[in-house]
């Protein structure tokens, strides 16, 4: 069930995304997504039906997320999905752009405009600002790295970059106990 929250952000995200994306409470909607996806992963041991409810929940929490997932490691390139949104690149290499930093230094990566990012890779030309966040195992292995697009300049904040580094965590954590 979704919050009123939830429905008052949805509904004034039409006519003003902008303000939408730093006026509601980030933080109480982090807070129930983290809730929701505790009760949801509890004894999951799919890794794509575990990292394919991430993504459902935050894409479906925020309207000012135009494009969530998974970029998942695999030798020296990231390979994507599970996502939400218009068709992300299909491979990064980890010496590439803005998911490729952050798999290559292990240290999120965000920018309020894209296009002023070094070697930024246009998967979509909407997209304005992006966070991306790695997914480390407990033993520090890049596993994979959450990568979050928003058509609304400077869309993300340090609450944004806390909570998703907490879920990247989690994430990480549930790893290894996933097929």
């Amino acid at each position: 069930m979704r919050s009123d929250l939830y429905q008052r952000e949805m509904h004034s995200s039409l006519s003003n995304p902008t303000q939408l994306a730093r006026e509601f409470d980030k933080g109480a909607t982090y807070t129930e997504v983290r809730a929701r996806l505790d009760a949801l992963l509890e004894g999951e041991t799919d890794l794509v039906a575990m990292l394919s409810t991430v993504v459902c929940e935050l894409h479906s929490s925020f309207a000012y997320f135009h494009w969530t997932g998974f970029y998942r490691a695999r030798g020296v390139e990231l390979v994507v999905g599970p996502y939400q949104g218009g068709h992300g690149c299909l491979r990064i290499a980890f010496s590439r752009g803005v998911c490729g930093a952050a798999a290559r230094t292990k240290i999120t990566q965000r920018h309020d405009n894209v296009h002023d990012a070094p070697d930024h890779i246009a998967c979509s030309s909407s997209t304005v600002s992006e966070i991306v966040v790695p997914v480390l195992s407990p033993a520090g292995e890049v596993l994979a790295v959450l990568d979050v697009d928003s058509d609304v300049a400077a869309a993300f904040c340090d609450i944004d970059q806390r909570e998703l580094e907490i879920i990247a965590a989690m994430v990480g954590a549930r790893w290894s106990g996933c097929s």
